[in-house]
């Protein structure tokens, strides 16, 4: 599942254009849902399957358990949006802003996000499972207690990312521009290459309690 335009989707041919609301509990199946703006939208436990979402902007609101597969978002806007506890499976994030984002406890498997802009999104125990971070860029973002599986940020920067208490298994870091917070265990299941383990020298020396000195 690597889908970079619209007309890569399989389901493309099926879309039909969405419009309205979005509502609790609601299933929406097989739609496009194109240049719209959802302002403070309660979406609590929808389902979204098989749909495509493009120039999409949602404004506050709530999308807490929301459930989400084979589903393709390009060039959308999320701010200040609740999507906690959300469970995203074969999806696509491509060119899009999450700003103020609440994904705490979210639920992310073979995902991957490409050219996206993450600023101050809470990630905190959230679960993420062969995900991709291609070419983003992570700003303020909180993967405290979070379990990252085989998850990757090639090309991407990462500036004042907290990975505290994170569970990383397979994790690789190499080809990101690391500017993190760790605490002593929380990078051990990390791939980092040569030169990223010398930057990162004095953060996990700090980590660990050590004191470096030349004299």
């Amino acid at each position: 599942m690597d889908w970079h335009e619209l007309a890569d989707l399989p389901f493309a041919p099926q879309l039909r254009p969405a419009g309205g609301d979005l509502a609790h509990d609601a299933v929406y199946d097989g739609l496009h849902f194109d240049q719209l703006t959802f302002a403070e939208p309660q979406a609590v436990n929808a389902r979204f399957i098989e749909c495509a979402l493009t120039g999409v902007t949602v404004q506050g609101g709530r999308l807490d358990r929301a459930r989400l597969s084979d589903v393709w978002l390009s060039d959308a806007r999320l701010v200040t949006t609740s999507l906690a506890g959300t469970d995203w499976v074969d999806a696509t994030i491509s060119a899009s802003l999450a700003a103020g984002v609440e994904a705490y406890g979210a639920q992310l498997r073979r995902v991957v996000l490409r050219g996206c802009k993450l600023d101050s999104v809470n990630f905190r125990e959230a679960v993420l499972t062969d995900v991709r971070f291609e070419d983003c860029e992570l700003l303020d973002c909180d993967f405290a207690g979070a379990q990252l599986t085989r998850t990757a940020f090639p090309g991407s920067r990462l500036a004042r990312t907290d990975f505290s208490r994170a569970r990383l298994d397979q994790a690789d870091l190499r080809g990101a521009e690391l500017g993190i917070i760790i605490d002593s265990g929380c990078l051990r299941g990390a791939v980092v290459s040569s030169a990223q383990l010398v930057s990162l020298a004095p953060l996990l020396a700090h980590a660990m309690g050590m004191t470096v000195k030349d004299d």
